[in-house]
């Protein structure tokens, strides 16, 4: 099987390899938000938790959406990604159309007052991280494809098919991993 040749970067998508079976990793596709000589950061996209966030953030009860499991790290934080770096103070860009973080009191007012809608925010309960050299050495294993991607993959997918949809669009040879079955040993 011909390998996919991009390498970790921000703004691109790290899809977890069928036979990760990590059970945060297992059929995840994470967003890479920092990549460089310190480590990687990045949020796992693609897992939906039955956490909402009124739940969490007790002043947005109006704000009705579902939270993400970002990663195994430091999951009593929360994070978010973004469509309004324009308007939102201390926002990273990851890609074109999406950012990271920025002053969280800010959002909120902008929540309430309408400005920003379910469909222009993502919230996540933890992130993934890597040390030194700690993706590199997976990326040698196989365990990750790296893929590009854009502002609607990553904000308006369903999250549910998402890492079908992205195995598929790789090209036939990632197009059969797509319904790989949870469980192979159980075929």
């Amino acid at each position: 099987m011909t390998r996919n040749k991009l390498q970790p970067a921000p703004g691109r998508l790290l899809i977890s390899e069928p036979s990760l079976q990590d059970v945060f990793f297992k059929k995840a596709v994470v967003l890479l938000a920092e990549h460089n000589e310190e480590g990687s950061f990045g949020l796992i996209i693609n897992k939906p938790v039955n956490v909402r966030l009124p739940d969490v953030v007790k002043d947005l009860q109006d704000f009705d959406v579902r939270l993400f499991l970002g990663g195994p790290v430091k999951t009593d934080s929360l994070f978010f990604i973004h469509t309004h770096g324009d308007i939102i103070e201390g926002s990273l860009k990851i890609l074109p159309g999406i950012f990271w973080g920025g002053d969280l009191d800010q959002v909120r007012e902008l929540m309430k007052s309408g400005e920003i809608g379910p469909d222009d925010i993502r919230f996540f309960i933890g992130y993934s991280g890597w040390a030194i050299d700690q993706l590199n050495q997976e990326m040698e294993i196989n365990s990750w494809i790296v893929a590009e991607t854009t502002k609607k993959q990553v904000i308006n997918s369903d999250p549910e098919t998402l890492w079908q949809k992205l195995m598929r669009s790789l090209g036939q040879e990632y197009e059969i991993w797509a319904n790989f079955p949870a469980d192979p040993s159980l075929n």
